[in-house]
C-alpha cells in the first residue's frame, strides 16, 4: 500500500437520543448561530424542534437559512456567506443531509475569505480558514458528516464542482437513525447507491497490498445489498436504519481509503449531468457506474474477478476473470434495478442530444480518473452507454 498520515477529528454521536448530546457541544460555541436546512423536512419530523429547543435553553440568537437545494447551488452558498457576515455567525449548524452540509462547508468558508466563495470550490484561492460548525444529519448518503469533501452547483454556468479543504471537517456530528425514519422511498434508494458508490470509488484501484481495505469495502457493499431490500419493505425499522446510516459514514470518512489511491471517474460524469439536467446525484450514479465498470473491465479483470465472487457470490468456475467480472457487473446492475434505481439516461428524459455537452464539462480539468484515465472518448462512450 502506499505511505499515508490519516486524521480525522469530527466527533460523532451515533444512536437513539444522541440530540442530547448538542446542548453540551454549542454551549461553548458563541452566542449568534445560524441553523442551515433544506426543504422543511425537520420541522415535520420533529428535528427542528428539538434543536430550537436546545437554543431557547441557551440563550442564543438564532439565525435561519433555508431552502438548500438537493444539488446545493452557488446562490445558496453566497446568500449563506453574506448572512454569516452581516451578523457575524460564530457557528453553524446544519440540520439534513448531504446536500445542506456540503452547502454549510461552502457557507463555512466563504465566510472567512474577501472574495467570492466560488473562488474557492474551484481551486482559485486557498481556503486559509473557515467558521466553525456541526452537524445533526436526516440522511443516509454521502459521508459529508464526517469528511472534507463538498459538490456545489453554479447552476447559471451549469458546472458541478467536487472540492474540499482539512479546514471543513465538521466539529461534531450527531446521527439518530430515527432521524432519517421520514426519507421518502427514492431517497432512501439514492442513498444507497451514493454508499456503494462511494465504497466503488475506494475499491477499484491498482494499489498493491490492500487486502483489508478491500475487505472493508466488501463488508460495506455487502451490507447494504443485504440490508436493502428489509430496508425497502419497513421505512422505519430502526436496526436497518442504523446499519444504513453506519455503511454511509464509514464509507466516505477515509477509513476505507487509507493507504490506497481511489478512482473518482464516475462521480465526476455524473456531477456533468446533474449540472445540466439537475437529477438526483444517487440516481445518475445508479445508471453511470455500472457503465463505467464495463468500459474499464480490461484494465483490472482480477479485481472484478474479487468483487463479483466476494459482494455477489458469483461462481468462477470454469470461466475467466474477465467472465466473472462481467457477471458481477451485470449482478449490480440487477440489484440496483430491483430496489427501483434507474438503470438509464431515458429514465431522466435524457437522450443524445446533449451527450456533447455532457462530455465537454466533465473534461473542464483535462483527463481523470485513477483505475484507467479517461479521454473524452472514453466519456463520450460512457454516456453513449448508458442511454
Amino acid at each position: 500500500m502506499n505511505r499515508f498520515s490519516f486524521y480525522n477529528p469530527t466527533r460523532l454521536y451515533f444512536g437513539k437520543g444522541t440530540l442530547d448530546k448538542l446542548k453540551g457541544e454549542l454551549a461553548h460555541r458563541g452566542k449568534n448561530i445560524l441553523l442551515v436546512y433544506g426543504g422543511g423536512s425537520i420541522k415535520r419530523n420533529g428535528v427542528y424542534d428539538g434543536i430550537t429547543a436546545v437554543f431557547r435553553e441557551l440563550g442564543v440568537t438564532a439565525h435561519e437559512l433555508s431552502g438548500v437545494e438537493p444539488n446545493p447551488r452557488l446562490s445558496t452558498v453566497r446568500e449563506g456567506v453574506e448572512l454569516c457576515k452581516r451578523e457575524r455567525i460564530d457557528f453553524i449548524l446544519a440540520a439534513g443531509g448531504g446536500s445542506v452540509i456540503d452547502c454549510v462547508k461552502a457557507i463555512a468558508a466563504g465566510a472567512c475569505y474577501d472574495g467570492d466563495a466560488w473562488d474557492l470550490i474551484t481551486f482559485k484561492a486557498p481556503v486559509k480558514a473557515a467558521l466553525p460548525f456541526g452537524t445533526v444529519l436526516t440522511l443516509a448518503a454521502t459521508g459529508s458528516e464526517m469528511n472534507t469533501s463538498s459538490v456545489i452547483t453554479n447552476w447559471e454556468t451549469q458546472e458541478k464542482l467536487g472540492w474540499g479543504s482539512p479546514f471543513v471537517y465538521p466539529q461534531f456530528s450527531i446521527l439518530d437513525p430515527e432521524f432519517t425514519y421520514s426519507v421518502p422511498r427514492d431517497q432512501t434508494i439514492y442513498g444507497m447507491v451514493d454508499i456503494m458508490s462511494h465504497v466503488f470509488e475506494s475499491y477499484f484501484n491498482h494499489t498493491a497490498n490492500t487486502p483489508v481495505q478491500d475487505g472493508f469495502c466488501e463488508t460495506l457493499l455487502r451490507t447494504v445489498i443485504e440490508t436493502a431490500p428489509k430496508l425497502l419493505e419497513q421505512l422505519d425499522r430502526f436496526e436497518h436504519r442504523e446499519t444504513i446510516l453506519y455503511c454511509g459514514t464509514m464509507a466516505l470518512n477515509g477509513m476505507v481509503s487509507m493507504g490506497l489511491t481511489g478512482d473518482w471517474a464516475t462521480h465526476n460524469i455524473e456531477h456533468a449531468v446533474s449540472a445540466v439536467h439537475d437529477i438526483p446525484h444517487g440516481g445518475g450514479l445508479a445508471i453511470l457506474f455500472p457503465s463505467w465498470m464495463e468500459h474499464v473491465l480490461d484494465e483490472g479483470p482480477a479485481k472484478f474477478r474479487r468483487f463479483a465472487v466476494n459482494v455477489f457470490g458469483i461462481d468462477p468456475a470454469g470461466k475467466s476473470d474477465r467472465e466473472i467480472g462481467l457477471e458481477g457487473i451485470q449482478a449490480l446492475r440487477a440489484f440496483w434495478t430491483s430496489i427501483g434505481a434507474p438503470a438509464r439516461l431515458a429514465d431522466y428524459g435524457i437522450d443524445d442530444s446533449t451527450v456533447e455537452t455532457m462530455a465537454d464539462k466533465a473534461m473542464a480539468g483535462g483527463p481523470f480518473g485513477n483505475f484507467k484515465k479517461l479521454d473524452r472518448e472514453d466519456v463520450l462512450a460512457i454516456y453513449r452507454r448508458s442511454l
